[in-house]
């Protein structure tokens, strides 16, 4: 446990873009000769330096990565979290040796082997079979090493079915499955690990969880880079926060993911303009014009906490109709962003809450009292009715929010947080009885 395997000291990675630049409307041939003549020289001396030939005539230097430093210990299980864009998959591609790195050193010790992207080594014309022996080669594998293992692999994947079938002919699903069985029988001292749980289903996430940990047990290390915080928690005894391509935190899990959820509550959402939506039922009476989500605090966000307090906030506005709109009944229909499936529903008529519409512009917010629903993107959907009539119905949501990882039992622990609907609380007692010694004779 004392040996460093991986070692990133001053890690940096620049990349190169060009921006088209907006042209003038009448331009000079004298001008347009001049610049062909410049992007002419500088591609032909990007050519002898052996540098990439980039488009456009205004060119920006993007650092995916800038001063990274860190040690990664023999057996350790290290997690790799970020908001998209914070460099997590170049480090893995750094380390992986895919990319070379612009700035800094990394040291490896050990045989390595990454899943970085879906499908990555695959041939679309070979057959699965074919393929295994292929991303074997590729991964340093011999023949007789992959012929050995090869129905482990295929066990594993699940796929014996369409093992003589094309990959190109394969789901997203099935590319993953594959390729994951391949990397993690290879026996490596380093696997590093890319949002593969973003593609399979629940069964193999479990599997793919399962066999990162088993090979974690065995003493060798594990890079796993994900957006799920619950695996990231439940399975990794070290994380690394990136931000902007540098490490803004490295410590325990809980600490760490705590600080990213911090990062994510800073991003001020857009409110959801629906004024002009036409896609829409009802008379008209009352109109649905925005739709919002604030925290407990009262500042507007993308994410809650699972067990934290969330408001949904809806602006409606009277329509046409002089009338005073009363008996306004407002509904929220939450719904799984993923399936579609329904989660919940809630009007204020259900607990004997009436509005009635005195001004041309009114904000309905709904408190969700320590959401119960557990981690994951969720579709709002909303309904106005007044006078028992459907006065406004947007055909689409009206906006969606996030839920993230949250300490909804009060007790630190995170509880389930996949295959549930709810999450529920529950009142326990535990009685014993002292039977008489003659009874558990007779039993």
């Amino acid at each position: 446990m004392t040996d460093v395997v991986i070692h990133a000291e001053n890690l940096g990675k620049k990349y190169t873009i060009g921006h088209q630049t907006e042209r003038n409307r009448y331009v000079a041939l004298r001008d347009v000769l001049v610049n062909n003549a410049r992007a002419f020289w500088r591609t032909t001396g990007d050519l002898l330096r052996g540098k990439p030939i980039i488009q456009g005539n205004d060119l920006e230097e993007v650092w995916a990565l800038k001063d990274v430093n860190f040690e990664i210990r023999r057996g350790e299980t290290v997690g790799i979290i970020g908001r998209n864009g914070a460099g997590k998959s170049t480090l893995l591609k750094v380390l992986s040796r895919i990319t070379e790195p612009s700035a800094g050193r990394v040291t490896l010790k050990g045989r390595v082997a990454s899943l970085l992207e879906v499908g990555t080594g695959f041939h679309p014309e070979l057959t699965g079979r074919e393929n295994v022996y292929l991303n074997g080669a590729i991964l340093g594998m011999t023949r007789a090493e992959v012929k050995r293992k090869f129905d482990e692999i295929v066990n594993f994947s699940g796929i014996e079915k369409f093992l003589d079938t094309p990959v190109k002919r394969y789901s997203s699903g099935m590319y993953v499955r594959l390729a994951f069985a391949v990397a993690a029988h290879l026996e490596p001292e380093i696997l590093m690990v890319d949002e593969v749980l973003a593609v399979g289903d629940t069964e193999f996430q479990k599997k793919c969880l399962g066999k990162m940990g088993s090979v974690a047990k065995e003493g060798r290390t594990v890079l796993f880079v994900s957006h799920q915080m619950a695996a990231i928690e439940s399975f990794c005894d070290r994380t690394i926060l990136l931000e902007s391509g540098s490490i803004l935190k490295d410590g325990p899990p809980p600490a760490v993911i705590a600080e990213y959820l911090e990062l994510v509550y800073s991003i001020e959402p857009k409110r959801t303009e629906l004024r002009t939506l036409l896609n829409r039922s009802g008379n008209g009476y009352v109109r649905i014009v925005s739709f919002h989500v604030e925290n407990a605090q009262g500042k507007p966000v993308s994410a809650v906490k699972c067990g934290s307090d969330v408001t949904l906030v809806l602006a409606c506005e009277a329509g046409e109709i002089s009338a005073q709109p009363t008996d306004l009944d407002v509904g929220f229909y939450i719904f799984d962003y993923q399936t579609q499936r329904p989660v919940s529903v809630v009007y204020n008529s259900y607990q004997n809450i009436t509005f009635s519409l005195s001004e041309t512009y009114a904000e309905v917010r709904c408190t969700l009292v320590e959401l119960p629903i557990p981690p994951g993107r969720y579709n709002v959907g909303a309904r106005v009715t007044a006078n028992g009539i459907e006065a406004d119905r947007p055909r689409q949501s009206v906006g969606s929010f996030d839920v993230v990882v949250g300490d909804f039992y009060g007790t630190g622990k995170t509880g389930p947080t996949e295959n549930v609907a709810v999450m529920l609380k529950g009142t326990w007692t535990f009685q014993e009885q002292r039977l008489a010694r003659s009874m558990v004779l007779d039993r």
